[in-house]
């Protein structure tokens, strides 16, 4: 097992939950609740790494990332660092390639919420904010609840947009999946199972709660 590869990966999931759960709660409660120009096209583009192909948008990530491109070189300036091959490189890869994942589970929480309720916060003098915060979040919380662990295990998984975006050095963007990679390049078939085993348990596992949170409770 590699254990520093683990560890990363793990880093890196919670990191990308905690920062991108914040966004989807807001874009998935405006998409569910809301009606406004480019509402399908904000969709689609949500949507989009769902069939880009990895490797496509980290090419542009990595084009992106790079310190002859405005968003590389601001990053250099503030922090005297490349953006491209780092973990802060890594997490913002991994919030975009994440998006889908978060986003939509958080809209179908919130469009699982009957119109009447928000009519009735409101009625009873709650603004939005607080009709957000008091009464649709708690109401939504399977949607919620599924899209921070289809997060978490889609990031412990990802290969292509890591690889490109992140290289594989050790400690610093060397995931569990880039070292399961190297282990079959190199013949070791019983780290790359071990590790591939666990994976696959936590796949399963992920895949599990999610059918539980989205199943009807049955009437007595």
């Amino acid at each position: 097992m590699d254990w520093p590869a683990l560890a990363l990966s793990f880093r890196l999931a919670a990191v990308t939950v905690l920062l991108l759960m914040p966004v989807a709660v807001l874009l998935g409660h405006a998409l569910a609740t809301r009606a406004f120009a480019f509402k399908r096209t904000l969709e689609a583009l949500i949507l989009l790494p769902l069939v880009l192909p990895p490797t496509v948008l980290g090419y542009y990530l990595l084009q992106a990332f790079g310190q002859t491109a405005p968003l590389g070189a601001l990053w250099s300036s503030l922090t005297g660092s490349s953006l491209a091959f780092s973990f802060p490189g890594l997490v913002l890869a991994s919030l975009l390639f994440n998006l889908p994942f978060a986003v939509q589970p958080s809209q179908r929480g919130f469009e699982s919420i009957a119109p009447e309720i928000r009519d009735a916060a409101a009625c009873s003098g709650l603004s939005p904010w607080q009709s957000l915060l008091r009464i649709e979040l708690p109401l939504a919380w399977p949607g919620l609840l599924t899209a921070a662990v289809m997060t978490f295990a889609h990031t412990l998984g990802e290969f292509g947009i890591v690889l490109m975006v992140g290289g594989a050095i050790p400690s610093e963007t060397r995931t569990v999946s880039i070292a399961i990679y190297d282990d079959v390049q190199r013949f070791d078939m019983g780290s790359a199972g071990l590790m591939s085993a666990l994976l696959v348990a936590v796949s399963l596992g992920a895949i599990a709660l999610t059918l539980r949170l989205s199943a009807k409770p049955r009437l007595p």
